[in-house]
């Protein structure tokens, strides 16, 4: 008989990476460089972060897709190769901003999409009895890739410019992902933990039937909870986008203190995939999104009045908590609600609430803050956005499969 192999030993894999992949959130670290030495403005620096975001949505739906024909491994090897390679080809990109949209947008955002939905997909099925722990420990070095890549790309843009950088980061994240890949698998089929049997409160969150792809679309609850994606990274992906420049120009702090910033917070989003989703286990998907949309509103209406640098980064590692909140919270919300044989897919799909939410928020602070010369009004109108959305968790609910009518029925929370 096969045996089967260390659950933590693919979870490690799958942090590493994403590690290599979540170095995109360091993006800001090279919109002050590249419109310096090209005179690009900042939208047109922000649409390449822009596109890789909105493209990695639709990539993770494909990659689920191919997941349930290939199985994880050979997506991964496939993610690695387009997303190191999209990156270092960023390095011809100097004057071209077409080739710079071209590679880091598109190329590298396809590989980011592969990559990003193969541990998510993989770990549920090994971990049914922690989905939320899990989910927030597969996704967490996505949130902390900038940790690492922010003060290592400032250093090195400074010693050999933007172009030779990306040519450097590219090479490693080739290795870093390509070499992760070789740990990803499936489980063996019906495989569960030995003496694990769900307890009260993962049986009255979770569904009781496992639903196709198409199953689940013919739900109110998927769109829910693509709605609710959409609308946290929002939020999120703003700040990101800007985080850099604008705790520059918002409280006067050198470039390498910004870049220093970006890490801080980069732990704070990789916290918080693994905080709040922890927390979702015990006290239930929902109320996480509910605390999450609340505590931001209240963050992003006092960021505009705030001048202190330890003061600003505070409160964007809150806000950043919150944003890889709803990364590794929805995960284990999709598998509660649709099982999680076919996740890869019904969330691979749901990720393009990533990449529509990854257009709307930097296009939002960019185009204002171009605009008008300063962010506040960008960070008021977010702040009204999250505390709509806090309406939205408290009607969410978990479908029911009737199967005398085949109808969907909303089941009581």
């Amino acid at each position: 008989m096969t045996s089967v192999p260390n659950r933590w030993l693919i979870a490690a894999a799958g942090v590493v990476m994403q590690i290599a992949l979540g170095a995109v959130y360091a993006w800001s670290v090279f919109r002050i460089p590249l419109t310096r030495a090209y005179g690009w403005t900042i939208p047109q620096v922000t649409l390449a972060f822009t596109i890789a975001i909105f493209v990695l949505g639709f990539a993770a739906f494909g990659g689920g897709q191919w997941m349930r024909q290939a199985g994880p491994r050979r997506v991964a090897l496939a993610a690695g190769v387009l997303y190191g390679l999209g990156v270092f080809l960023t390095s011809f990109a100097a004057n071209r901003l077409w080739w710079l949209y071209l590679s880091y947008g598109l190329l590298a955002g396809i590989g980011l999409g592969l990559g990003y939905i193969v541990p998510v997909a993989t770990l549920v099925k090994w971990f049914p009895d922690r989905r939320g722990m899990i989910s927030g420990i597969a996704v967490a070095g996505f949130g902390a890739g900038a940790l690492l890549t922010a003060p290592v790309a400032t250093r090195l843009i400074a010693q050999v410019g933007a172009m030779k950088t990306f040519a450097i980061l590219g090479a490693a994240y080739f290795v870093a992902v390509t070499a992760a890949a070789c740990f990803m698998q499936n489980p063996p089929d019906g495989y569960r933990p030995p003496g694990w049997a769900p307890n009260a409160i993962e049986q009255k969150q979770r569904s009781l039937k496992s639903y196709t792809l198409q199953e689940a679309l013919g739900t109110w609850q998927w769109y829910g909870l693509w709605m609710l994606l959409f609308l946290n990274v929002t939020a999120g992906i703003a700040i990101i986008s800007q985080a850099a420049p604008m705790v520059q120009e918002m409280t006067g702090v050198t470039a390498a203190g910004a870049a220093g910033m970006v890490g801080i917070i980069s732990i704070a989003n990789g916290a918080g995939r693994f905080i709040w989703a922890s927390l979702s286990d015990l006290i239930g998907r929902r109320w996480v999104f509910l605390m999450m949309f609340v505590v931001q509103a209240v963050m992003f209406a006092m960021l505009p009045s705030v001048r202190s640098f330890p003061v600003f980064t505070v409160m964007a590692c809150v806000i950043l908590l919150c944003y890889g909140g709803g990364f590794g919270t929805m995960p284990a919300f999709a598998a509660d609600y649709f099982g999680a044989e076919n996740v890869g897919s019904i969330y691979g799909l749901m990720l393009t609430a990533w990449g529509f939410a990854g257009v709307l928020g930097p296009t939002l602070i960019a185009t204002l803050r171009q605009r008008t010369g300063q962010y506040d009004e960008a960070l008021y109108m977010i702040a009204g956005l999250m505390l709509i959305s806090a309406v939205i968790p408290m009607i969410v609910s978990a479908p029911t499969f009737d199967h005398h009518s085949s109808r969907q029925l909303p089941l009581k929370a």
